[in-house]
C-alpha cells in the first residue's frame, strides 16, 4: 500500500491508529500495533514488530525479525541490525503476569547494535555507541562507546561515522574518515567544537 509518500507491504499489518511518518518503508510480514509512533524516513525490515506505547525516531533502520516491546523507545538515525532481541520484563514468568512492571529502555540517537545482540530492559544504550553483532548487554552503555561479548565489555571508542577513535595524550583523537576531533575525559567523550 502506498499512502503519502510513505510504502506500506501488502503483507504487513498496520493497526488503526499507528502513527507512520512520510518516506517510511515497512516490508514483509511486520505489525505494528495500534498505539505506537514512527517516525520519518524509517526503513523495517520483513517480521518487524512494533508494540503499543513504543516510539521510533526519525531515520532509523529496522533489519528483519526484530521485536520492539512496549516500553521502548528508539531516538532517530538508529540502526538495528538482524534479530537484535529486546526485553521489558526483568523477571518474567508464565504464570505471573507483570504487564505493570515493564520497564523502559531507551536507545539514544545514533546509536548501532548488531545483529543477535540481546538489550535487557530498564536500560540507557548512549548517542552513537555501537553493540557488536551477538553481544548481551546487562548495563547502561555511555555515549561512543565500542561494546562486544557477553556480558557486554567496552573495548574502544567511535566515532559518529562509527570508526575506532585513537586517543593521544591529550585525550584528542581525529575520525579517519570525517575528520571531526573528539576528546575524552573522565571516561566520555566529546565533540571539539
Amino acid at each position: 500500500m502506498k499512502e503519502a509518500s510513505k510504502y506500506i507491504h501488502p503483507t504487513a499489518e498496520v493497526d488503526a491508529g499507528a502513527q507512520i511518518g512520510k518516506h517510511t518503508k515497512i516490508w514483509h510480514f511486520c505489525h505494528l500495533m495500534s498505539r505506537c509512533k514512527v517516525g520519518e524516513s524509517c526503513t523495517f525490515g520483513q517480521n518487524v514488530f512494533i508494540d503499543n506505547n513504543v516510539i521510533v525516531g526519525n531515520g532509523v533502520k529496522i533489519q528483519n525479525n526484530v521485536s520492539l516491546y512496549n516500553g521502548v523507545l528508539i531516538e532517530d538515525d538508529v540502526f538495528l541490525g538482524p534479530s537484535v532481541v529486546f526485553t521489558n520484563v526483568i523477571n518474567p514468568r508464565s504464570f505471573i503476569e507483570r504487564k505493570n512492571e515493564f520497564k523502559n529502555t531507551l536507545v539514544h540517537k545514533g546509536a548501532s547494535i548488531g545483529a543477535n545482540a540481546t538489550i535487557l530492559c530498564g536500560l540507557e544504550i548512549g548517542e552513537y555507541a555501537m553493540i557488536g553483532a551477538g553481544s548481551v548487554v546487562i548495563k547502561d552503555i555511555p555515549a561512543f562507546a565500542l561494546m562486544i561479548g557477553n556480558p557486554a565489555k567496552q573495548i574502544g571508542w567511535v566515532s559518529k561515522a562509527g570508526l575506532n577513535l585513537d586517543f593521544d595524550s591529550d585525550g584528542i583523537s581525529k575520525c579517519p574518515q570525517t575528520g571531526k576531533l573528539y576528546k575524552l575525559e573522565n571516561q566520555s567523550i566529546s565533540e571539539v567544537k
